[in-house]
């Protein structure tokens, strides 16, 4: 029996890891992964498909992780069934791994909408490093020259960006009247638009992709698409890249709770004595909201995991709850996007804007009873950490809240207090 078995070897997966190393030295951890590559950082496989970064630049942790953590490796292997009464993990090759403690740490699956065509040669989903490895050599083997990229939310954007500096004339499609509607609010999305637009992306709005048609000469291979309105775009590449739903189907039928994603409290632990879930897989706590939900970022996945990797080694660690939390920067813009960015019109909440659109600079906070529930930054980050400090201590701005979109904002700006008691945080 192995103390440990973690499913799942990405960010989640590799923090357990550790955290259980710093408890617990020698109990046996044991890893599965469907995944031939691990330990890669996820967040980087556009780059990967610009040519930016290579595999090797991808780690996040080098080559000899497992064997310095002495960790028993089941990579390239699906797990397929839990029996949770003889406490066992079943692999697709007919192996049983037996725990003592689980980690689902099963990560998020593509959404793929069912789309007439979509078994075509030529379309790919972009979640993984394999994702990225097949698009790339796609375009090299056939000189790919345009793509239908399908969402323009932020693994749209991603993608869009790293097809273009390959030189692919990309066509974005997104169903929503705006892209980047989680993050952004209507004017911040039209000033990314604008600049996606500049860059020489086609963007669709308010359509989808209905079907995809092959080439005259091979209909087995991608050579257009249809919109809902009835337009037809020639293309190389089809693109899905409207998001991830949690990989919940390893305890489905079971007695793992499951509503869209894994519940888990804020041990990270399901309602099944010794089974713990984190990251895209789990539904954590919300501190914005006050309530568990999924949110699929590489930075919570990996305090999430850390958290169940102490609970399951015996030190008991309490998640203090992360929110949606959004950093990027694509066509050279740099956006931050915390919490209630683009909250439904509620007279509890206060609205702060500061723009300067000539310069594609838009700054948005959302105040509930005088604290920072939502902040989005475009273009303009410089105080980002000042201000999620003060949201995330739930911080009452009321004295200086027309100060905090100021250019001049600062540490230096706020009260003498509260400066001292950042000054010792920092």
């Amino acid at each position: 029996m192995t103390k440990y078995v973690i499913v799942g070897a990405s960010a989640a997966g590799v923090g357990a890891v550790e955290a259980i190393r710093e408890i617990d030295t020698t109990g046996g951890i044991a890893i599965i992964s469907d995944e031939t590559c691990t330990h890669y950082s996820r967040p980087m496989i556009s780059d990967f498909v610009s040519g930016k970064a290579d595999a090797k630049k991808m780690d996040c942790r080098n080559e000899e992780f497992w064997k310095t953590n002495n960790v028993e490796v089941f990579i390239g292997k699906k797990a397929v069934a839990l029996n949770l009464t003889e406490k066992t993990v079943l692999l697709e090759t007919g192996e049983k791994v037996v725990y003592e403690k689980l980690l689902l740490a099963t990560g998020g699956k593509p959404f793929v909408p069912k789309t007439d065509g979509s078994d075509k040669d030529g379309v790919f989903t972009f979640t993984t490093i394999g994702d990225a490895q097949r698009i790339a050599a796609k375009i090299d083997a056939i000189n790919a020259k345009t793509a239908i990229v399908v969402g323009g939310g932020l693994i749209g954007l991603s993608v869009t960006e790293a097809l273009l500096k390959r030189g692919l004339k990309v066509t974005m499609v997104e169903l929503q009247d705006k892209i980047l509607s989680l993050l952004l609010d209507s004017k911040g999305s039209d000033i990314m638009e604008a600049v996606v637009r500049k860059a020489g992306v086609n963007v669709v709005t308010g359509q989808s992709v209905q079907k995809i048609l092959g080439k005259p000469e091979n209909d087995g291979a991608v050579g257009r698409v249809l919109l809902t309105k009835g337009e037809q775009v020639l293309c190389d590449l089809v693109i899905m890249a409207i998001g991830v739903i949690p990989r919940t189907e390893l305890v489905l039928g079971s007695a793992v709770k499951i509503n869209r994603g894994i519940v888990v409290d804020n041990l990270m632990q399901t309602n099944v004595p010794d089974v713990y879930a984190s990251g895209d897989v789990a539904e954590a706590f919300d501190f914005i909201i006050n309530q568990n939900r999924t949110l699929p970022l590489w930075p919570l996945a990996v305090v999430e995991g850390r958290v169940a990797g102490f609970n399951m080694a015996g030190k008991k660690t309490t998640y203090g709850g992360g929110t949606n939390m959004s950093s990027l920067k694509y066509f050279g813009v740099p956006i931050m996007s915390i919490g209630l960015a683009n909250p439904k019109e509620d007279p509890t909440l206060e609205v702060l804007v500061k723009q300067d659109l000539e310069n594609n600079v838009y700054k948005k906070l959302v105040l509930k009873n005088n604290t920072i529930v939502g902040i989005t930054l475009v273009n303009c980050i410089d105080r980002a950490g000042i201000l999620f400090y003060l949201m995330k201590n739930t911080v009452n701005v009321k004295k200086f809240k027309n100060e905090l979109l100021s250019d001049e904002f600062s540490l230096a700006t706020l009260p003498t207090g509260l400066q001292r008691k950042m000054s010792v945080v920092q």
